[in-house]
Parts: structure tokens; sequence; C-alpha cells
């Protein structure tokens, strides 16, 4: 059985395409449609010339928009990327370090990353970067700060709920989790956030930021043994990135003044 093909009007093809990228759920093409097909028509391009400069943009589209909810979904406090990284006012951090950490081929592997340095060395600069590049890579993050989990811990617990969200927490592929060594946190609450780490241990990736030495860890995980199985947890195959003492913000700062003073 053959089907008749009829010849449409531009009008009623233009409605057709229009319709069929509806039908199709293919935003980008009927965005682009219009004027994808007169460019083809002034460059002269083949056929399939035409149609792949659309797919590919179709494609390229839904790139970006999964990227973006991916970002979304990681929760960042606030946008940063690696661009903005200014390594002439922070020289303890190694462009070349952040550049191969840029690459993702820690997150691909589980590998954890531990960034230390005190408060305003771009830690969590850092931290947010590096997981927006995962996140537009294609990877899953998850942002937290180390109280904000701690008590979404404990509520969990107090609703019986705590094994869902630490396997919630466990299917994500990098959790970076923020301001840890800031505040002592109770046994009951070390204890819940070891388990979430021992959940990814070895599988998927973490990465924190401390602005303390994990010498000064017993402050904030007051049982020794526990301490000890964190820091382990953390550290065995880990990227350690010192950020410094100096203030990477004043520093920024003070950079910003001298340039516009000039």
């Amino acid at each position: 059985m053959t089907t008749a093909h009829h010849a449409l009007t531009a009008q009623a093809s233009d409605a057709a395409i229009d319709t069929a990228c509806r039908l199709l759920r293919l935003p980008t093409m009927r965005a682009q449609a219009t004027d994808t097909i007169a460019r083809a028509e002034r460059e002269g391009l083949s056929y399939a010339g035409f149609l792949a400069e659309l797919l590919m943009a179709e494609c390229e589209d839904r790139d970006r928009r999964r990227a973006e909810r991916r970002i979304r979904a990681a929760h960042f406090p606030r946008e940063k990327s690696l661009r903005e990284f200014d390594y002439r006012v922070n020289r303890n951090v190694d462009p070349a370090v952040i550049h191969n950490l840029a690459t993702c081929e820690w997150v691909a592997k589980g590998y954890p990353l531990c960034l230390i340095g005190d408060s305003g060395t771009g830690k969590s600069h850092l931290l947010i970067a590096l997981g927006t590049a995962a996140a537009m890579a294609g990877y899953r993050v998850r942002y937290t700060t180390a109280a904000a989990l701690v008590n979404e811990l404990v509520e969990a617990a107090d609703d019986k709920q705590l094994g869902k969200t630490i396997a919630r927490y466990g299917r994500v592929d990098l959790l970076e989790i923020d301001e840890l060594g800031y505040l002592e946190l109770d046994r009951r609450g070390a204890e819940m956030l070891f388990q979430v780490l021992t959940e990814r241990e070895e599988k998927s990736s973490i990465a924190i930021a401390s602005n303390e030495a994990f010498t000064g860890w017993s402050r904030t995980f007051t049982d020794p043994r526990l301490c000890a199985a964190i820091v382990d947890r953390l550290t065995f195959n880990a990227t350690l990135l010192e950020t410094g003492t100096e203030s990477y913000r004043l520093a920024r700062s003070k950079a910003r003044k001298n340039g516009e003073a000039k």
C-alpha cells in the first residue's frame, strides 16, 4: 500500500512543520525552521544539509536544557564559574590542578575531593564551580552544607525516613558538602553523616570544603574513632587542595580597588 504525496503550498508547509514539531516535541526545530529554510534556500544547502542543521540545533538545545536542569537540581546557593576564579590573588591554587579537575575524570572514577583552607580563600567558589562543570558534563550533582545535611538526616530519622534519605544522597554522582568543620556535631549527627559517606564509599564522588585541617576535625567530630573513620573515607584516593590562609575575597577586593585607582 502506498501513500499519496500531495504538493503543499508554502503556507501549508509552514503549518505542517509547526504542527509536527509540536506533536514530536521539537521546540528548537520549530523555532528555527523558518530561518533555517530561508538560509538553506539562500545558500543552496542540500536536503541532507538542511535536515542536519535542524537536528543538530535540536540536540544541542536539548543538551543545554538538560544541563540547566541538572544545575538547578544541584541546589547551588549562587552561580560560580572557573573562569571567574582569579589565580593571581590566590597563588596557593594551581591552575593546572583545577583544569584537571574540570575534566571530571575524578567524578567518573568516584574519587573524593577535599578543599581545605581558611575562610574567604575560594573554597566555596571552587566547590560550586567544579560542581557546575560536573553537572554540565552530564553528572548528577547535589550541593549542601554540613549543617543542612545533618539537620535533614536528623529530621528524616525522626520521621523514620532515614534509609530513604541516605539512599537518595547515595544516588547522585557527586555530593558536595560545604562548611564542614564550622560547627561541632553531636554523636548522632556525626554517625548519620558517616552513614552517607559509607553509602558512597568507593562508588560515587564526594567533594568537601572545610576551614579546618584534618588535625582539627576532632573539634567537629568529638568521637576520635568516628573522626578517624570519616577522615579515612574522605581521603582515600582523594585530591587534597589547600587554598591557604589569605582571604581570596579580601585580596580580590584589594586588586579591584588598585585597578580602579590607576
